[in-house]
């Protein structure tokens, strides 16, 4: 079956949405600043897998000398934290703003990084057993199968290792843009529509995003063989939903059993 008719370049509209979104001060496309790199090496510091709440710092251990995975994290928020930490750091992502800004912070502070661009639809370019820790912060919303994610995740991590991942509830999805009016139905998938590719040729600054249940989210990563220690929910950080405390998003931590 050819990329075209199974519709696996799908996530190249996605990357080309992001880049624009970047260049126009996406909150999630701002590097942090110098002074947040000085306070993390001063061991300050905090960072999220969803818009509000921050990891709470039992979930990574000591990162010191620890091989860390930055999976579709990039855009220079995350990983020069974990970087000041010690850790020895790669991030992988498909936009090429986000990657860019990885490789500015990494300059401006003077660490390494290795930078990878890839889609995560594809296997991982990396051995098994490679990571300590894998930090995946909300994007599984721009793909439309999540399995092979986890399973990568697991083939790639070292036995003991652990799984950081912000996820969303599907909830934003229902609603208008506003937050205010139910209009869609669950679960949403754009490719489903025969149209899907004219329409994003139509609004090329708009992304292809899909909502996934719990069973894929969570029940995917136990299906691949991580195993789930900790779970929190989160709400957005604007709008009627938040106002009223509805919780649109999760992080879980899994770890790969010890063999």
């Amino acid at each position: 079956m050819s990329e075209m008719s199974d519709k696996g370049h799908y996530t190249r509209y996605n990357a080309f949405a992001i880049d624009s979104w970047v260049r126009g001060g996406w909150e999630w496309g701002q590097p942090i600043t110098p002074e947040v790199y000085a306070k993390a090496k001063q061991g300050d510091w905090q960072v999220v897998l969803t818009p509000n709440i921050p990891v709470p710092k039992a979930w990574f251990g000591d990162l010191k000398g620890k091989r860390v995975l930055g999976l579709a994290s990039g855009g220079g928020q995350q990983m020069p934290v974990f970087a000041a930490l010690g850790a020895i750091c790669t991030v992988f992502d498909l936009s090429d703003e986000q990657l860019n800004s990885e490789r500015m912070v990494a300059r401006r502070e003077g660490y390494a990084i290795e930078v990878i661009k890839g889609d995560m639809t594809k296997p991982l370019p990396f051995l098994d057993n490679s990571f300590d820790l894998i930090f995946h912060p909300v994007s599984n919303c721009y793909i439309r199968q999540v399995q092979p994610v986890w399973n990568e995740c697991y083939r790639v991590l070292k036995p003991g290792g652990a799984l950081l991942a912000g996820l969303d509830n599907g909830i934003n999805f229902l609603f208008d843009e506003d937050s205010l009016v139910i209009t869609h139905k669950l679960p949403q998938d754009p490719l489903s529509q025969a149209d899907w590719e004219e329409t994003i040729k139509a609004n090329p600054y708009e992304s292809l995003q899909f909502s996934h249940p719990i069973q894929e989210q969570v029940g995917g990563q136990l299906k691949a063989g991580l195993m789930l220690t900790d779970i929190f929910e989160d709400s957005n950080n604007t709008g009627p939903l938040m106002e009223h405390g509805v919780p649109c998003f999760f992080a879980t931590r899994a770890i790969k059993p010890l063999q």
